[in-house]
């Protein structure tokens, strides 16, 4: 039985949608504590890659270079929106195939070489993915007034482009 990855999944989605949307909506050369926000979203994209699954046994992507994924470091590497939300993408995917053959019982379990259990991987990063996308939508809402859309269950997400206010209609069942 594998409720719990099946819950694990259906949680993981609007978090991918959430940063998405910040992505879509950001100032991406705005400065968040000295560093402007692209550079986070890829800080946040990449240790989804990285700490989702296994960060001990793990390879870079191509577009990599020492230190980019920690803002605070200078990086020579400038990654478009375009190659953020791609990367996302295929984080996202990685993530969702890797959850497909969990069981349960190995959210109990440490992967390969890591100290952590699998499930203790999973909610570090619904939690460092979660505080990113909140620091870059607050950047988002001081800079516009607006805040970005915020997707609560992926099943009630209405696509149709508009990807500010809170409150969308489809998405708050009473």
């Amino acid at each position: 039985m594998n409720e719990l990855c099946k819950i694990i999944k259906d949680m993981v989605v609007p978090n991918f949608m959430n940063i998405r949307t910040s992505l879509r909506t950001y100032d991406r050369d705005a400065l968040c504590c000295g560093s402007p926000c692209w550079r986070w979203a890829y800080h946040a994209i990449h240790s989804a890659d990285k700490w989702f699954i296994n960060p001990c046994v793990y390879d870079e992507p191509p577009f990599h270079e020492e230190g980019l994924d920690n803002p605070d470091k200078p990086a020579t590497v400038v990654l478009s929106d375009e190659k953020l939300l791609e990367y996302l993408d295929a984080v996202e995917k990685k993530t969702l195939d890797y959850l497909d053959t969990l069981t349960d019982d190995m959210l109990y379990e440490c992967p390969e070489n890591c100290e952590h259990t699998r499930m203790e991987l999973v909610l570090r990063q619904f939690r460092h993915i979660s505080f990113h996308t909140g620091m870059l939508n607050g950047q988002t809402a001081l800079a516009t007034g607006k805040f970005p859309m915020w997707v609560s269950q992926a099943d009630k997400y209405v696509d149709d482009g508009i990807f500010f206010g809170r409150y969308r209609k489809g998405q708050v069942t009473k």
